[in-house]
């Protein structure tokens, strides 16, 4: 019961997690909030610096003052046509023209004030252009709440970061077309520059009037209070208008994005820390699920790839552990029954024979537990050695050999003939030189073992394209078919009663393990002529070894 009250948590614990996706997720996610930020950063940055630099503005002041200047010079050309060429006196006498008139039948620009001037810098006629309801290009100024509010900010922050430009004097419109009067008396066409009274840019052109060679009067024209600003505040909303709407697609593509990358991480994650919950507190039995995302082609696929195999090689390297103690344990049973039977055995013994054959017992159970721990602490330790060592490039050749002149001997003072078939060239590959030795001396020492006087071991190898094969060969019992795939496993020993005890059954499961670590493979199979049965008796035992090169 109390197991399934934790597999029940457990399960409502992802599918609450499971729960959490889409944008609520997202917004409680870190790694959202981050891609959100920094995908906005870059238009904020743009906005900003398109409004801080302000080209347009420059870009519309030059254009108005050319326009002025231009409607300031034909104005002053339509009075010029108007006076009389005939009589000097009277043509440099501006009040012989009405002034008024003419100038009322001019057309002039939405805003603007315009101003004639006689030589003595009196004002001699005025006239006023359309009301300012439209700017020049006919659009219309009146803003959206979100433009209102985005550019009172930004006219809050331009206020304290833009510097003055030094025209702070405040004039208005007739003072700033007298400011030009001056120049344009003395024949220059001259433009200047204020700020009215609510600190709005005016503009004023001053052109002369010319007869007969002579300046008899100027024009001078003037903006309307502010205009300037109005069409740059109005460029300004355009621009504001497309950065929210910029701002709103990043947000929503951020969005999307986070979700193809904070998601699937946080599934991962949250397997991963379930996994971490239960090993620590025993939440649920059974196996961690990390999600499989082997269908996505990017980084988050491979982690999900990876992070399968990497629970999935613990899990295996649980089980063999589990296995392993299991094995252990039954090994060490074995001799230890024996010598309870010995030692208790020993208590009763009346003879001496008896007693020193029960000593024997003892001796032999000792020697094989001892050699049994010795074993099972290297391969213990197999594995985190494996990995620690160091891999250098060695000649395997050299090694073989080296290995087969001293076990050559010792299979020679027991009878067996040892030959070797070594190419004279040298095989260099990497890998860790002493454990691919320990793997060739437990093969050499098998085939040794079960051989009898007068059976012979041979030892050769051979270049196969980018692999190399070591075979070690004898003329011993062979192996049974049903032990061939049984060999190599942990406390498997197929040796005759003679034998008994005095191997743990370890070297070749070792030797597999090496051989697997360096990428290479291992195999046993018996010997027999290709024209005999199978199912006749072996001629022999042969292992053969593959390394990459």
């Amino acid at each position: 019961m109390k197991e399934d009250s934790r597999a029940t948590g457990a399960g409502a614990k992802r599918r609450a997690h499971r729960g959490l996706k889409g944008v609520v997720a997202l917004n409680r996610s870190p790694l959202a909030r981050k891609i959100i930020i920094f995908n906005m950063m870059g238009t904020v940055i743009l906005v900003a610096g398109v409004l801080f630099v302000n080209p347009f503005r420059d870009s519309l002041v030059l254009q108005r003052e050319q326009g002025l200047v231009t409607e300031a010079e034909l104005i002053a050309d339509v009075f010029e046509a108007q006076l009389p060429t005939t009589e000097p006196e009277v043509s440099r006498d501006p009040l012989s023209v009405d002034i008024g008139k003419t100038l009322a039948a001019v057309t002039i620009g939405p805003g603007v004030d315009a101003f004639v001037f006689d030589k003595s810098g009196r004002v001699i006629a005025a006239e006023e252009g359309p009301p300012r309801g439209t700017i020049l290009d006919g659009t219309n100024t009146q803003s959206t709440l979100i433009t209102d509010f985005l550019n009172a900010i930004w006219e809050t922050i331009s206020g304290v970061l833009s510097a003055k430009d030094g025209q702070t004097e405040q004039v208005d419109s007739e003072g700033l077309a007298g400011s030009g009067f001056a120049a344009a008396l003395a024949g220059k066409t001259t433009s200047n520059m204020a700020r009215d009274s609510a600190g709005g840019t005016l503009f004023s052109v001053a052109a002369p009037i010319w007869n007969g060679g002579e300046v008899i009067g100027v024009v001078a024209l003037t903006s309307a209070e502010g205009e300037i600003d109005r069409l740059v505040r109005h460029e300004r909303e355009q621009v504001l208008q497309m950065f929210v709407i910029a701002l709103l697609v990043s947000i929503g593509l951020s969005l999307a994005l986070a979700s193809t990358i904070a998601n699937p991480l946080s599934d991962l994650a949250a397997a991963a820390e379930l996994g971490r919950d239960r090993d620590a507190r025993n939440m649920a039995p059974g196996r961690v699920r990390i999600p499989d995302m082997a269908s996505r082609t990017d980084e988050i696929g491979r982690l999900s790839v990876a992070m399968r195999g990497m629970v999935a090689a613990l899990y295996d390297r649980i089980d063999a552990n589990e296995q392993f103690a299991a094995d252990v344990s039954h090994e060490i049973k074995n001799p230890l029954a024996s010598l309870r039977s010995a030692v208790g055995t020993l208590r009763v013994a009346k003879r001496d024979d008896q007693r020193e054959k029960l000593l024997t017992v003892i001796e032999h159970d000792v020697r094989r537990l001892d050699r049994l721990l010795s074993d099972i602490s290297n391969a213990s330790r197999l594995d985190s050695e494996l990995v620690k060592e160091e891999e250098d490039e060695f000649n395997l050749i050299k090694t073989i050999f080296n290995l087969s002149e001293h076990l050559g001997d010792q299979a020679r003072q027991n009878g067996v003939d040892f030959i070797t078939d070594l190419p004279a060239e040298p095989i260099v590959i990497r890998g860790l030189e002493e454990r691919l030795a320990q793997v060739f001396v437990n093969l050499i020492s098998n085939a040794v073992s079960f051989c009898e006087e007068g059976d012979a071991v041979r030892v050769w190898a051979r270049r196969r394209e980018n692999r190399v094969l070591v075979v070690v060969e004898d003329t011993g019992p062979g192996i049974p078919e049903q032990a061939l795939e049984k060999v190599f496993k942990r406390f498997y020993s197929e040796r005759p009663v003679s034998q008994f005890g005095d191997h743990s059954g370890l070297g070749l499961a070792i030797s597999k393990q090496i051989i697997e670590a360096h990428g290479g493979v291992i195999w046993a199979e018996n010997i027999r002529p290709t024209t005999v049965d199978a199912t006749s008796e072996p001629l022999g035992a042969r292992f053969v070894v593959g390394l990459p090169i």
